[in-house]
């Protein structure tokens, strides 16, 4: 059904299934993005300008959303395109551009003006808008897109350009979004950076004038130094129950840029997609480029619940099987590394099955005959067995995995190559690589072409064939170590295309795994966090935020981690880093899916019962973790204790995990920590699980509490020196 309707002022959030308006029939139009609780409200003025007049909480009536401009008195705006919806340069724009080009004449100026739009509902919750901007005088269009997921506060927003010259046009900025935003007083980014080892490292900082520019220039392992995450705070930094915060993210994996910038009117722009970075691409007549999705979504009650909203939204939404289930496992890379064979891994199935785990993962060193896979600096490309340590191969641990009553899984790193490979000596053509200068390494290694249609065959058939080979292939750890030097495909002729193309070529590939193989587990794993976004998500099932497993740097990771990310969708190891004990480890890596990168053979009698016990803890409480509500409620970066609480949706059962994460003399838990989201009028008790054996609890667990107690004076887990780790189970009576 298609409805056209001639009103002055229209809202989207409307019954039908699609609402259009048309340049002719309409000279004044409000379009109001509106989701349960917030609007972006966009307007068309007499000359087709499309603008941004209001970003914020949701208005009671949409008809007043027409008297906001009015009551801002702020300097002029000499030319009437800084709150822009999709800012073009060269024709009046004095700021950053959303959208740069040089036509097929040769000509560089750009001007947008509105043409219609479209709003289709796919759901009751879920909207498409799209809006039609085209250059009046160059036959050339930009389709702005805005998905709304209205329940969750969510928006997607992406755009497409595409033109009808003689020529070709070349695009030198493309955005995905581009946002106005209006503060009192002033604006507060909080943004994140980290290496190898240590992710997610936040900075938080008044946002001043000129353009503050978050990016990355990597090509692959993207977010090494810099994620595309970030919160924008208004009016003051936001905490975790209060203020109003934006969280944004770019949907890609590849090279992206966000410009942040303070205009002369105090106003925020916000200008998100891929990197520009030697990437101008030459768009043909009638060809359609489209940007990735920038995701955010805004609350006025704080970080905290952003984070929910997201979370929901990823679980419902974005990540793959997001609603489902996920596997306990056992990894052999701490206890072997690359030094093992089909004995030792036969005995660590037995192990995996004596822990009570799900699933044994083996990592990297399986692999590579003439150049064998015995340490980093070869073999990577060769995707053989390797005939010495796996003379059965494969299919042999994936049986005798069966008989132990055990689910097998396997690492690969396919976009990479070794220098000391067969395929390198074959395939030199299909490697990023200079043919004229000197070959520098990242991890004694290179990366793949993918942008070569060749390569994309090439690395779908590594984990095509490992199914087709092994029916029985439960799981796939999938990594990717290195960075992009010396940027040259040797089949693109316009190398200012590789980036975008190299991305494209990598989301084939996974696309074409996941119609064939749609709900096997994978774990997007880049030598850590190196790529953790919502596009590489909707092919996996979970992420692995760091290689540094040590459970008190895992703390503050994981806690940053989860302003964007559900637990579910977070891969947590126990393993031999860190000097807390086993219980502190395991109590850690339950916030999210639980997995053990330990030698079963070596833990004492109290240490295995343990672990064994953890398990079956976990898997009675871990449907909350995973669906519930998060709720931080002790800031490690503001307090000696680290405490998060995740709460199912009835509000009636919800698991606290408490840390001492200062170890100065007399630290601990001094005050009852509050609890979020409980009832105020239901009454609940506390119990402490996960203790370790011979150990008892230090608390009173035959009280009963109101809820409304809890949220107004607290609870004390009683952490200390001695009670450094403390998980307790809250459940409705």
């Amino acid at each position: 059904m298609q409805v056209k309707v001639y009103l002055t002022t229209l809202s989207l959030v409307l019954l039908g299934t699609q609402v259009r308006v048309s340049r002719a029939q309409a000279q004044h139009i409000n379009i109001p993005v509106q989701t349960a609780h917030n609007a972006l409200v966009l307007q068309v003025n007499d000359h087709k300008d499309l603008s941004t007049i209001y970003f914020g909480e949701k208005l009671a009536d949409p008809a007043e959303y027409d008297a906001v401009p009015g009551v801002y008195k702020q300097s002029n705006d000499y030319s009437e395109v800084l709150n822009a919806a999709y800012t073009p340069a060269g024709s009046r724009n004095l700021a950053e551009p959303a959208i740069t080009v040089t036509h097929a004449d040769g000509n560089n100026s750009l001007d947008l003006r509105y043409v219609s739009h479209q709003v289709t509902k796919t759901d009751d919750n879920v909207s498409l808008l799209s809006i039609v901007l085209k250059d009046p005088v160059y036959d050339l269009e930009v389709t702005l897109y805005y998905k709304t997921y209205f329940k969750e506060d969510v928006v997607e927003q992406w755009s497409t350009i595409r033109h009808k010259e003689k020529g070709n046009v070349v695009l030198h900025k493309f955005a995905s979004a581009n946002l106005h935003l209006k503060a009192d007083a002033g604006f507060w980014l909080t943004q994140y950076h980290g290496d190898w080892a240590k992710e997610m490292q936040p900075e938080e900082s008044k946002i001043t004038h000129g353009i503050h520019t978050l990016d990355t220039k990597l090509g692959t392992r993207a977010n090494l130094f810099q994620p595309s995450v970030f919160m924008v705070s208004m009016n003051k930094p936001a905490t975790e129950d209060e203020g109003s915060v934006l969280y944004g993210a770019l949907e890609y994996s590849g090279n992206f840029r966000v410009d942040l910038e303070l205009d002369p009117q105090d106003n925020l722009r916000i200008i998100a997609g891929i990197n520009n970075y030697a990437s101008d691409y030459t768009l043909q007549p009638n060809e359609e480029f489209t940007t990735p999705a920038f995701l955010y979504t805004f609350s006025d009650k704080g970080k905290g619940n952003a984070s929910r909203n997201l979370q929901r939204w990823a679980r419902n939404y974005k990540l793959l099987d997001g609603k489902g289930t996920r596997l306990t496992l056992l990894n052999n890379w701490e206890s072997t590394y690359f030094d093992f064979n089909e004995s030792k891994l036969f005995q660590l199935l037995k192990e995996t099955k004596e822990l009570g785990v799900d699933l044994f993962l083996l990592d990297d060193g399986w692999f590579a005959n003439k150049y064998p896979r015995n340490d980093d600096h070869a073999g990577l490309g060769d995707w053989q067995e390797n005939k010495s340590k796996l003379p059965n191969g494969i299919a042999s641990l994936v049986k005798e995995a069966g008989n132990d009553g055990v689910k097998f899984g396997i690492w690969v790193e396919p976009e990479m190559v070794n220098p000391k490979s067969e395929l390198y000596e074959k395939h030199k053509d299909w490697v990023v690589r200079e043919p004229a200068r000197e070959e520098h390494y990242f991890r004694n290694q290179l990366v793949l072409d993918l942008s070569n249609p060749q390569v994309q065959d090439f690395v779908f058939g590594i984990i095509d064939g490992l199914f087709t080979k092994n029916p029985g292939l439960a799981y796939i750890k999938w990594d990717c170590n290195a960075v992009i030097y010396n940027a040259h495909s040797a089949t693109i002729k316009n190398q200012s295309h590789f980036y975008i193309e190299y991305m494209r070529g990598l989301y084939k590939v996974l696309g074409k795994i996941r119609a064939k193989y749609p709900t096997v587990p994978m774990m997007l794993c880049s030598g850590g966090g190196g790529r953790v976004d919502y596009a590489a998500l909707q092919y996996f099932t979970e992420y692995w935020p760091s290689d540094n497993t040590d459970p008190m740097e895992r703390i503050f990771m994981q806690w940053e981690y989860s302003y964007f990310y559900p637990a579910i969708s977070s891969s947590n190891h126990v393993t031999d880093w860190g000097k807390q004990p086993l219980k502190f480890r395991t109590d850690v890596a339950m916030m999210g899916k639980l997995g053990f990168d330990v030698a079963v053979s070596k833990l004492s009698a109290p240490d295995l019962q343990f672990c064994q016990q953890a398990i079956k803890t976990y898997d009675a409480v871990k449907s909350i973790i995973w669906q519930g509500e998060q709720y931080r409620l002790s800031n490690p970066r503001e307090s000696s204790v680290a405490a998060i609480l995740y709460l199912d949706e009835k509000q009636s059962s919800g698991v606290i995990f408490n840390y001492l994460v200062n170890n100065r003399y007399g630290e601990g838990s001094h005050a009852p920590i509050r609890m979020k989201g409980l009832k105020p009028a239901a009454k609940y008790k506390i119990r402490e699980v996960n203790l370790y054996p011979g150990t008892k609890s230090g608390i009173k667990e035959d009280k009963t509490y109101s809820g409304d107690f809890l949220m107004k004076i607290g609870f004390n887990p009683n952490v200390n020196a001695h009670r450094t780790s403390v998980v307790l189970q809250i459940d409705e009576i």
